[in-house]
């Protein structure tokens, strides 16, 4: 029996880096991809050494236009059969949306949206023609309300939400399963590289570690959502969204987005 192969994008840092390593003390080959070739190649050492496993590096920014057809056609051309393909890479932005730089939000649509989307089309119909593979897609809490000074990363992540759950349906029958894990603020570069660091949103994080293995978990065993890494109060403040009048929840989402004076 092969190993388990798993493609996991964002792979370098953070809650990617956290599912390789999960994925590699069970024994499973990776694809690895995110942009710095040498921070996965780092990785890839590391993982190969401890466990005994094969990974194939592949550095790749998906946020260019094609790129997704790209890394399909080059893990076909390495004859590599996926078994779990993991959309874990994307990133975000905090500031006022006509304030921001418009082709850093476009570059965040390509990323979070268009690469996803593209990536699980053709590793999907490959899933479909065998009748097996899992399909892990990283949203975020955000994903189930807007997000003010964020406006587009909170779109994105409603877009992964409803696209993943619309693809369970759709694969009813088969021996097909697609989760869709949505982190509450998590330690990972996120924060610094988004600016959300510096908001009252990001000053009790949980572990990526912690967060990967939620997801992992719920990917194995077929779930089709999972919530992960949120406190007390954030589950409270989730629980009381449906009855909580809409412009109530953007004010206070605001202010836990603003950026703090330093």
């Amino acid at each position: 029996m092969k190993n388990k192969i798993a493609l996991i994008t964002g792979a370098s840092s953070g809650i990617g880096k956290e599912l390789a390593h999960i994925h590699a003390e069970q024994g499973g080959d990776l694809v690895i991809v995110a942009r710095s070739e040498s921070k996965l190649n780092e990785l890839k050492d590391e993982l190969e050494k401890k466990h005994g496993i094969t990974v194939l590096v592949i550095a790749k920014d998906l946020a260019v236009q094609g790129s997704a057809l790209e890394l399909y056609d080059e893990v076909k051309k390495n004859k590599i059969e996926v078994d779990y393909l993991i959309n874990n890479a994307g990133f975000g932005g905090v500031g006022k949306f006509h304030e921001r730089d418009i082709q850093q939000d476009l570059n965040m649509i390509s990323l979070n949206i268009s690469a996803l989307t593209a990536l699980t089309h053709h590793f999907l119909q490959d899933f479909v023609q065998r009748n097996e593979g899992k399909v892990l897609n990283v949203s975020s809490t955000a994903s189930l309300l807007p997000g003010p000074l964020q406006a587009v990363y909170y779109a994105t992540k409603a877009y992964v939400t409803s696209f993943s759950n619309a693809l369970t349906e759709e694969l009813k029958g088969k021996n097909i399963t697609v989760t869709n894990l949505m982190p509450g603020a998590t330690e990972t570069d996120f924060g610094k590289v988004s600016g959300m660091d510096k908001t009252d949103l990001f000053t009790d994080l949980s572990s990526a570690r912690v967060v990967a293995e939620d997801g992992y978990n719920a990917m194995m065993k077929g779930k089709m959502d999972k919530i992960s890494g949120l406190k007390f109060g954030q589950k409270l403040m989730m629980s009381l969204l449906p009855i909580t009048p809409k412009k109530v929840v953007l004010s206070q989402i605001r202010k836990m987005q603003e950026v703090r004076e330093q």
